[in-house]
C-alpha cells in the first residue's frame, strides 16, 4: 500500500510538528509515504487523484484499530490518501469526493493534532500489519 497525507497547512505547533516528523519516518520503514502540505481546502481533492480518498472528519465513521486495520488490508496494494482539512473543516466538495469518512474520535479535534493522531494510528495498523510488538490489543 501506498499512503499519501495531504493536510492542509504545515503544522506550527512545536508538539505537533516534531510527532509528525517522528511518526513520519517510522511510517516509512513499513511503507512509502508522501506527506504533502497545501495551503487551501480547494487543493486537497486534486492532490488526491488517482488514488482511493480517506477524508478525515468528525461527522465520519468511527472505527476501532482492528476494524480499521481489516478495512485496510483489504486496499493492499492500492494508492491511499488520506485528506486532513485545516481550522474551518472541509468543503462539502471534499466530503463528497471521498470514498470513506473517517472520524478519529467523536470529539472534534485541533486540525494539528487529528494529523498527528491519524500519522499514530497509521504505525500502529503497520506494525500489527508486520507483526510487531508496538501493536497490543
Amino acid at each position: 500500500m501506498r499512503l499519501r497525507v495531504v493536510a492542509v497547512g504545515r503544522p506550527r505547533l512545536d508538539y505537533a510538528r516534531l510527532g509528525v516528523e517522528e511518526y513520519a519516518g517510522r511510517i516509512r520503514k513499513y511503507a512509502p509515504l508522501e506527506l504533502l502540505y497545501v495551503r487551501e481546502a480547494q487543493e486537497l481533492l486534486p492532490k488526491a487523484e488517482g488514488h482511493r480518498k480517506v477524508v478525515l472528519d468528525e461527522r465520519g465513521r468511527l472505527y476501532t484499530t482492528e476494524e480499521l486495520y481489516r478495512l485496510l488490508r483489504g486496499w493492499e496494494g492500492e494508492r491511499v490518501a488520506f485528506l486532513v482539512g485545516g481550522a474551518e473543516g472541509h468543503l462539502e466538495a471534499v466530503r463528497k469526493g471521498a470514498d470513506l469518512l473517517l472520524s478519529l474520535s467523536p470529539l472534534t479535534l485541533q486540525h494539528e493534532l487529528a494529523l498527528l493522531v491519524l500519522l499514530e494510528q497509521l504505525y500502529r495498523l503497520l506494525t500489527l500489519r508486520a507483526g510487531h510488538p508496538y501493536h497490543r490489543p
